[in-house]
């Protein structure tokens, strides 16, 4: 007798179906580069090890008071900054990470946090805006359909779980959502919802990294993580909405 598998394990296994693909693709896309822009890369990666081991780099306290010194200039020229560049498809855990190395953990949350929303914000709205008819024939990456497919079924409580997904590129997430009827409101809503356990816990690990936090810190990053994984619990128990 045959026993048909449980709901939790169904989605499990979709999930990571899911992140699986997205990974493959990468490791496609990667391979598929031209030796120039391979050659680039490592040159990138080797420069890179480079400077950590041979150059005095600032200690991480360091930063942090030159940070605090600058004043609410540099807090204002870092968001700014944070917006720009997730505008394009750069990941944003190393910004997250150093609003916590540079900021500390309440100030750092603010800004990871502000700025991953108004970027998220920004970038729907520009897509809609001036670049619909340009992107929508190259999100052609296999994930993409992925994406839009969860978006119909789940509407803005997708988009919030798959916030909670590393594997889910930010931009990526942005772009695909511009090209589908979420609201601006529901949208910026959910991503705020959606980025704010791992943008905490990223900044939380980066204050961390100055051997100034407290213990607390360690239990706060850990609820946060528990938190998304609820988060994904129980978008995967609300019902589905019959695929169009």
């Amino acid at each position: 007798m045959k026993h048909s598998p449980s709901p939790a394990r169904t989605w499990l296994g979709n999930l990571g179906d899911f992140v699986r693909g997205l990974l493959w693709d990468a490791v496609t896309a990667v391979a598929a580069w031209s030796p120039t822009r391979k050659a680039l890369v490592i040159a990138g990666v080797a420069a890179f090890l480079a400077v950590t081991l041979f150059v005095d780099v600032p200690s991480v306290a360091t930063l942090r008071a030159w940070a605090k010194a600058a004043g609410t200039g540099f807090i204002v020229l870092f968001f700014l900054g944070y917006v720009l560049i997730t505008q394009f498809p750069i990941p944003r855990t190393l910004l997250t990470l150093a609003s916590g190395v540079l900021f500390g953990p309440w100030l750092g949350v603010i800004i990871a946090l502000g700025a991953t929303t108004v970027s998220a914000a920004l970038s729907l709205a520009i897509v809609r805006g001036l670049l619909g008819d340009w992107i929508r024939p190259r999100l052609t990456h296999p994930a993409v359909d992925g994406i839009n497919r969860r978006l119909r079924q789940r509407g803005w409580l997708a988009l919030a779980s798959l916030r909670m997904i590393a594997a889910v590129p930010f931009s990526v997430l942005n772009y695909a959502a511009a090209l589908t009827s979420i609201p601006l409101g529901m949208f910026t809503l959910a991503t705020f919802l959606g980025s704010a356990p791992g943008t905490v816990a990223t900044v939380l690990l980066g204050d961390t990294l100055t051997g100034e936090a407290e213990p607390v810190v360690i239990v706060i990053t850990v609820a946060l993580a528990i938190v998304g994984v609820l988060g994904l619990v129980v978008d995967s128990r609300l019902p589905v909405k019959p695929a169009r």
